[in-house]
């Protein structure tokens, strides 16, 4: 048994924030690749400003509990490279696509 999570994660915002995005976004996106090889990345992509410039992201994940997605999320890159600053973690059901 699996539950779906929505996750919301909102960019700092100092002056070096996109910088940082910028910086460790190979890592991050190598991290979703692998996600999507476990068939635990359901969708997902960058959050914009008005302007169309990245300020955070969102994720919708399937994992055993909340706790193991606690501990994935501890090893992303955007967490360890102060990329995101506010993130939010809700369990949801998504309209199965299959």
């Amino acid at each position: 048994m699996t539950v779906q999570f929505a996750v919301t994660a909102l960019d700092y915002t100092d002056p070096e924030a996109l910088d940082r995005r910028m910086q460790h976004r190979e890592a991050h996106l190598a991290s979703v690749r692998e996600l999507i090889r476990e068939g635990r990345f359901l969708s997902g992509g960058a959050i914009l400003d008005e302007d169309g410039k990245m300020i955070g992201s969102t994720l919708h994940l399937e994992f055993p509990d909340r706790e193991s997605l606690d501990q994935h999320l501890q090893s992303d890159p955007y967490i360890a490279g102060r990329v995101w600053e506010h993130i939010e973690i809700r369990p949801v059901k998504l309209v199965p696509l299959k």
